[in-house]
């Protein structure tokens, strides 16, 4: 009961790693908001949580989307404590195939996403006096380039930077802000980045999927549930000294 009268907006929270967040956060004692552009599937989470969760419709890309997600959660939950920017959607391409359009897409979630999120709560922290916590999803992609992947990496890249900019200007009302940079984690988004890789590497399905897990010192890729322990702590009382950071949760593949 780490999180105990808490409440938290967790992005792209219907399912995956978002959902994998607000189950472990109800189990510690908060209340959530689950905030996805799917609005149908984040209720039926909420539903399958139990009273302590709530659904709201967010479209990262959409300004009055984020500002009525935000207002809905504190009208539901009285108020926000801790925000996890976790929506996001991953592209890869060859560097002279690259889109403006898809650059444009995956930059407009990835990251003017969650620095807007971000925003609209830190006003609300900042408006009724919360000392709150922020936690931003970053990646390993984020850490280094990758030959198929410049646009998702830079804007993991961005998420880092992001999050130490931001960390620095708002510890002064007391909000923590850091973040989570998760290895390859397994589920349903691993699937779609394996059929890129199937696509421009010659590859067989699965087999991208094979070669990365074994790669990992752990000996497997992660989970959405090897997250969750960082997710808790960074949201509790014992992270209150820690400020602008990005947390290597991956198995041993980036050492920082």
């Amino acid at each position: 009961m780490r999180l105990n009268g808490k409440t938290a907006l967790i992005t792209g929270g219907a399912r995956g790693i978002g959902r994998a967040f607000a189950e472990r956060y109800v189990a510690e004692g908060a209340r959530v908001a689950i905030a996805d552009i799917d609005l149908p599937r984040a209720q039926e989470t909420a539903s399958q949580i139990g009273d302590q969760a709530v659904a709201v419709h967010m479209d990262v890309t959409d300004q009055a989307s984020i500002d009525s997600a935000v207002a809905a959660s504190v009208e539901q939950l009285g108020q926000i404590d801790i925000l996890i920017n976790n929506a996001a959607i991953f592209t890869a391409a060859p560097i002279t195939e690259i889109t403006r359009a898809e650059y444009a897409r995956t930059f407009d979630i990835n990251v003017a996403g969650a620095l807007f999120t971000l925003q609209a709560v830190a006003r609300h922290m900042i408006d009724h006096r919360i000392k709150g916590r922020i936690i931003n999803m970053a990646s390993q992609a984020g850490r280094r380039g990758e030959p198929l992947v410049a646009v998702y990496c830079a804007t993991k890249a961005a998420i880092i930077s992001l999050t130490q900019s931001a960390g620095l200007n708002l510890i002064e009302h007391g909000i923590n802000v850091n973040a989570i940079s998760p290895g390859v984690v397994d589920g349903e988004h691993w699937d779609g980045v394996d059929a890129f890789f199937a696509k421009y590497e010659n590859k067989a399905p699965g087999q991208k999927k094979r070669e990365v897990g074994a790669s990992v010192p752990y000996g497997r890729m992660g989970t959405a549930d090897d997250l969750t322990g960082m997710a808790v702590f960074l949201a509790s009382d014992d992270a209150e000294y820690i400020v602008a950071q990005c947390y290597n949760v991956d198995g041993g593949q980036w050492m920082s």
